[in-house]
C-alpha cells in the first residue's frame, strides 16, 4: 500500500488563502486589544501587595477583629466588626473566611487580604470580583461598597475536602 503523495509544496487554494488571512487579522486585533482591555478596562482590581508571614497576617487581622467587634455569627463562633474607613484585614483558612466585615456604603476601604495555608480564590458575589489569594502576601484592594446588602465571600480555588464550605460575609449598610 503507497502512501497518498505530499502536497506541502503547492500553493494555497483560494479558500484556504481566505480563513489564513481572516486567522492573521484576528490574531493582530485581538493582540492589539489585550493592552487596551488592561488600560482602559474598568475590570481591572486596583491591588498592592506586600510579602508577609502566615503569622503576621493572621496577628494584624486578629488585633483588628477584636478592636472592631460588634457580634458574633453564633454558629461558626466568627467575630462580625464594624471598622471606620481606612484599612481593614481578612484572611482565608481552611475552610472559612476570618472575619465577618460590616461596611459603610459610600466609603473607601483598602482590604488587606492573605492566605494562612492554601492557595484560596475570592470571589465576592452578587458583585463577580474575583481574586486569587496565596499565604506569605498581603494583597490590598482598594473597594468603596456603592450598594447595600449582604455579600457572599466565596473560595473558588479548590483548597481540598472542606472547599464547599468556604463562605464568608460582607454586609454593606447605609
Amino acid at each position: 500500500m503507497l502512501a497518498p503523495p505530499r502536497v506541502w509544496w503547492k500553493p494555497l487554494g483560494r479558500l484556504e488563502k481566505t480563513w489564513l488571512y481572516i486567522a492573521l487579522a484576528w490574531c493582530v486585533f485581538l493582540t492589539a486589544m489585550m493592552p487596551l482591555w488592561f488600560i482602559y478596562g474598568k475590570q481591572n482590581v486596583p491591588v498592592e501587595s506586600y510579602r508577609t508571614t502566615p503569622e503576621q497576617h493572621q496577628k494584624a487581622t486578629e488585633a483588628f477583629a477584636a478592636k472592631y467587634k460588634v457580634g458574633e455569627e453564633t454558629a461558626l463562633k466568627i467575630p462580625v466588626v464594624a471598622p471606620p474607613p481606612g484599612d481593614i484585614y481578612m484572611y482565608g483558612k481552611t475552610w472559612s473566611w476570618y472575619p465577618i466585615l460590616k461596611l459603610k456604603k459610600g466609603q473607601t476601604y483598602r482590604l488587606h487580604l492573605s492566605s494562612l495555608d492554601l492557595q484560596h480564590g475570592f470571589s465576592l458575589q452578587p458583585s463577580n470580583l474575583n481574586f486569587m489569594v496565596l499565604p506569605h502576601y498581603d494583597y490590598v484592594i482598594t473597594l468603596t461598597p456603592s450598594s447595600s446588602g449582604t455579600y457572599s465571600v466565596v473560595c473558588n480555588e479548590y483548597c481540598f475536602v472542606g472547599h464547599h464550605l468556604m463562605v464568608g460575609k460582607i454586609v454593606v449598610q447605609d
